[in-house]
Order: C-alpha cells, then structure tokens, then sequence
C-alpha cells in the first residue's frame, strides 16, 4: 500500500462508517461538558402569560392621557393575578416577574411616576405594550431549543432547568485506549542511568487531549519493542477501547511491530498505510469491527499533530458531532521556505491578532525534527500548506490551524 495524498486520507477516513456509542441518563447538574444524545424541546410558552419585566404600574396605556390613576391594589412576584383587573382610569402596582393583570397593557416603571397618596401622576409616558414580557418570548411549545450532538456548558444547563429537564440523555464518552511504543520509553516517574532511554510525554499529552475533546482515555503506559508484547497490549486495548491509539513503531525499521502486529496479528482492515504529510508521513488508520486503531508516529510533536488530524475525526464523529479543524486566514509576518516539498505540511508557528487581523510568525520556534513539542506551546497555531504549494513571502496570506 503506497503513500497517498493528505487529501485521499481524509476522504478515506470520512467514509469509513463511525457509529456513535451509545446514550445514558445524567442528572443534570453532572453533564456540563457533555453531549446531548436528544433534541430538547420545549413543552411550553415562556412565559406563559404576560409578565411584568421590571417593577412599575400595570396600567392601560391610552390613559396615561388622564395625567393621574388611582392605586387600586398590588400585585407582587409569584401571585397568580386571578381577579385582578385594571379598569379605566386605575393601575395596579405590579413588581418584576408578576403576570399582568387583566385589562393591562402596559407597565409604567416607578421612575416615570410620582406617587401622591393613593394615585400616581404620569410624568414620563411610555409606549404601549411598555415593559411587559410577551407570551412566548424566552421560547414558544414545540421548539428546538437545543440540537441533539450540542455540547452542554452553563446556557444549555440553565435552559435545561427552566424546563424541569432532570436528567438529559448524553452520550457516553468514548473510550480512547493510549499505548506507547519503544524500548527506550521511559515511563513518568521512573528512574534510569542508561542515556539512551528517554522520558515518555506522547501517552499524556494524547491523553490531556482525549479529555479535553470528550473522551475517556485508558492510559495503558509503555511497552518494549517485542511483537509478542506489543500484540498482547493491543488485544487487551481493543476489548475495551472505542479507539486504540499507538505511538511508535509504524516505520521501517527492524523493530517497528505495530504496523505488523494490527494487519497480520489482529486482522484488522487497513484503511491506508503512509501520508504525504510532515510531520507523521509513516501513520497508519486500521479497523476492527466497530473499533479503530491509529498508530500514530513516536516523536511528540508528530503524534500530536497526527492526533488533531486522525483521531479527533473519529472521536467527535462517535459523539454524534463532526470535528472541522479551526483554520484562520492569517498575513505571515516573514518568508517562510517549505520543509517538504510535495508533501501537506503543517508548521508550528506564532499566531496573534493585531488589529483586527491575524499575524503568522515563526519567531522564537526551533529548527529540527519533528520531536519539538515545546514548539506547540504559548500561542501556537499550524501553518498549513497544501502538496502543491511552495515557500511563502512576508504578506502572504496563509492558513492557520487555531490550536487555542
């Protein structure tokens, strides 16, 4: 199976079936950050009857021409207004949130009268209809207030409430299975003399973005450079994983498995093997069943941007939602020569906003190979250039990946 265009992976990986997992009750108050498995619709007015919006006289607007009504009773927060009518030349002290009262049709604040006794004198007038909340304003019975596949932050939980939803139905988080390769994998925490070993930061920094994106990451750690090992490690991560995501061992070398191990050892079908991409042109998508299984390269810069570009896809799609990478038009800043030509590339670069408009600059970012994660922090984007495109001016406008 030969290298195939950033393009043809895409498309490949947009028509492999994705079924969403499955759906469960939540109370309401533990589903912020969730994502709705129902449309919320509404089974009501709101509100249901004319309502006071701020504290005034509930009052018939041609008779403000009077210049003076009579008080003729009060009508606080939470009272049901049944016989409570306002009459020809009255008006019915009425405070935020109270129906209106029959015959009203208007609420005069108290800052536009005098009161004098038992009546009020008009002395700013105000249009009909003034201050008072229409039947239906906040949302009418029947509509959909918020789609199914929308993520739930603070407005949805308010919404949800004031329609006595207490337990929406979400989706269950997908379960992504993280699995380092390598026998020079050191794991956090763990202490060693041999030089050659290096410190594992692929298995956290996929699992923070599993989180970040509504998954449930399994966090399986390292493993040596040993088919039967490796193979033992991807069973088990199958059996419980929606999506098992593997770093290293997808090259050419003697000891890369993990290409091996997934077609020959589990019988997965290959979606494609090899991208026309910098960074993490040896990347490989297989599935099993319903499962998926991305092996990903070993560097950490390229792992995560292979992430952003295969995994995120996947898991957004098994949320019901579709993922579309955050791409901004920015002026580059400076020249900029292309690293790998007929390839897609994505760069680290700077990305800000300066009045009004987006600015590209590579100040600052190292020069190397594709293990500089610490080109991704601050106020990174990814500088996109497409197979066919070459080096860039000073005032180019380019694509930008928003990473924040």
């Amino acid at each position: 199976m030969g290298f195939i265009s950033y393009f043809e992976s895409k498309e490949l990986l947009d028509a492999s079936e994705v079924l969403p997992v499955g759906a469960q009750k939540l109370p309401l108050q533990e589903s912020l950050g969730r994502i709705l498995a129902e449309d919320i619709v509404s089974m009501e007015n709101s509100p249901e009857y004319p309502t006071a919006a701020m504290d005034g006289y509930a009052i018939v607007a041609d008779d403000q021409r009077l210049g003076r009504l009579k008080i003729v009773q009060t009508n606080p927060a939470g009272n049901d207004a049944q016989g409570l009518e306002v009459e020809h030349g009255t008006a019915i002290k009425t405070f935020t949130g109270a129906l209106m009262p029959q015959g009203a049709d208007t609420l005069i604040p108290i800052e536009h009268v005098t009161v004098e006794g038992e009546s009020i004198r008009i002395e700013d007038p105000v249009n009909r209809g003034y201050a008072v909340r229409p039947v239906g304003e906040n949302f009418k019975k029947g509509e959909v207030l918020i789609e199914s596949g929308s993520r739930i932050g603070f407005a949805e939980i308010g919404v949800m409430a004031s329609l006595n939803v207490v337990s929406p139905l979400v989706r269950q988080k997908p379960k992504v299975a993280i699995l380092a390769t390598g026998s020079e994998v050191l794991e956090l925490g763990e202490c060693s003399d041999n030089p050659a070993r290096i410190r594992s930061s692929n298995n956290y920094t996929l699992e923070a973005m599993v989180s970040l994106h509504g998954g449930e990451p399994i966090q399986l750690g390292s493993v040596h450079d040993e088919r039967s090992a490796i193979t033992a490690a991807m069973r088990r991560a199958l059996k419980s994983a929606d999506i098992v995501v593997t770093t290293g061992g997808v090259s050419v070398g003697d000891y890369d498995f993990v290409k091996d191990v997934v077609r020959d050892e589990l019988g997965c079908e290959v979606l494609f093997k090899g991208v026309r991409i910098k960074p993490g042109q040896h990347l490989m998508v297989a599935k099993k069943e319903n499962r998926f299984i991305v092996a990903l390269p070993g560097f950490a810069y390229s792992s995560t941007v292979t992430f952003l570009l295969y995994v995120l896809p996947l898991l957004y799609r098994m949320q019901g939602r579709e993922y579309t990478l955050p791409v901004v038009t920015a002026r580059l800043a400076g020249s900029y020569r292309k690293r790998a030509k007929g390839k897609a590339e994505f760069a680290a670069c700077n990305l800000s906003l300066k009045d009004g408009e987006y600015i590209c600059d590579f100040e600052g970012k190292r020069s190397g190979s594709s293990a500089i994660l610490t080109n991704l922090l601050a106020d990174a984007g990814l500088l996109w250039l497409d197979e066919e495109e070459g080096d860039k001016e000073p005032g180019d406008r380019v694509r930008v990946v928003k990473l924040y």
